[in-house]
C-alpha cells in the first residue's frame, strides 16, 4: 500500500495536494486547539520564528513552513493525520517551491502575521476559529494556482 500511496501523491498535482491538505490541516487545527500540550505550543511558536527567520531561499522557506505545520497537525495527537500529512512532503514540497517561484513572492508579514494567528488560536483554545483561518489560507493558495 505504502508504494500506491507515493504513486498517487507523485501523479497529483499541486491543487489536489491542497485540497487533501485542506481535509487534513483544517481538521488537525481545529483539535490541536483542543489537545496541544504545552510543549506542543512551544514547539508551534518555534516553528514560527524559524518560518519568520528562513526567508533567504524559497526552499529553505518552503522547509521551515512545512515544520510549522506539521508542529500544527503533531498537535492533534492524531497518528493517521500525521502520517497522511507527511505522505504529502515530497510532492508537496516541490509543487510549494515551483508555485512560489511563478508567483514571485513568498514569507511576507502578512504571511507571518496569519500563520501566528493560528498558533494564537490553538493556544487560545479556538478551534473553530483555528480551522476557519487554516482553510482559508489554503484556499487562498489554491485560488493562486487558478
Amino acid at each position: 500500500m505504502p508504494d500506491e500511496w507515493d504513486v498517487v501523491v507523485r501523479r497529483a498535482g499541486i491543487v489536489e495536494v491542497i485540497e487533501a491538505r485542506i481535509a487534513i490541516e483544517v481538521e488537525a487545527a481545529a483539535l490541536a486547539a483542543e489537545r496541544r500540550t504545552p510543549a506542543e505550543l512551544r514547539a508551534m511558536r518555534r516553528a514560527l520564528a524559524d518560518r519568520l527567520a528562513k526567508r533567504s531561499t524559497v526552499e529553505e522557506h518552503v522547509d521551515a513552513d512545512w515544520v510549522f505545520h506539521r508542529r500544527v497537525v503533531e498537535a492533534a495527537h492524531n497518528p493517521i493525520l500525521t502520517e497522511l500529512f507527511d505522505g504529502f512532503v515530497p510532492r508537496n514540497r516541490q509543487a510549494m517551491i515551483e508555485m512560489l517561484r511563478i508567483h514571485g513572492s513568498y514569507g511576507g508579514e502578512a504571511d507571518q502575521e496569519l500563520h501566528a494567528r493560528i498558533v494564537d488560536l490553538v493556544a487560545a483554545g479556538d478551534g473553530r476559529a483555528a480551522a476557519e483561518l487554516s482553510r482559508d489560507h489554503l484556499m487562498a493558495m489554491k485560488q493562486l494556482l487558478g
